[in-house]
């Protein structure tokens, strides 16, 4: 069986940070093969992501960029940007307007991914890394082309309607993550 890995980069460093005790350096490449497991074949992984837009803090966009560039060298992975738009924000507590980033893009880029590679016979399996609700009808337009499409996610801040769409659901926790960290 013919397996593609779909992350959803954001969601997965922040499920990382809360499961993992802060730890998000995770070995991408050891990563997909966990997922694809023994006797199936990674056709690649895709990793979503948005960089850093040029008015953020110089050094967290250096991090970032020296991440992207090691995501990069992983074979069969493809990098595929969506963007950040700056929103204004009401903090319920004190009032206070505030400016946060908004990922744009990335969600649909997934779910376009994951349904044009399977109509075009690319994959039999989809990996989704993510615990994003918002995905929930690209992964039923999969199953509807007759793939299978399988749930990579930590329990904690996972979309209850996406893990009932899945086919399986492969429930991530710390102890099988650990030897998949770089350090």
């Amino acid at each position: 069986m013919r397996v593609c890995v779909f992350i959803d980069g954001s969601n997965f460093y922040h499920a990382c940070r809360e499961n993992l005790g802060g730890r998000t350096d995770v070995n991408f490449g050891s990563f997909a093969a966990f997922l694809v497991g023994a006797g199936r074949d990674l056709t690649r992984t895709y990793y979503y992501s948005c960089a850093l837009p040029p008015d953020h803090d110089e050094a967290a966009r250096q991090g970032q960029q020296r991440f992207f560039t090691a995501l990069q060298r992983v074979p069969y992975l493809e990098l595929r940007l969506g963007r950040l738009v700056k929103r204004s924000v009401n903090c319920d507590a004190c009032g206070d307007a505030r400016v946060r980033y908004q990922e744009k893009g990335v969600d649909m880029r997934i779910g376009v991914d994951m349904v044009s590679l399977a109509s075009k016979n690319l994959y039999d399996v989809a990996v989704l890394v993510s615990g994003d609700g918002d995905l929930t009808e690209a992964v039923q337009a999969v199953k509807d082309l007759g793939k299978h499409v399988e749930l990579a996610t930590f329990a904690t801040g996972r979309s209850d309607e996406l893990a009932a769409a899945a086919d399986v659901v492969i429930a991530l926790n710390n102890a099988e993550m650990k030897p998949l960290l770089l350090h």
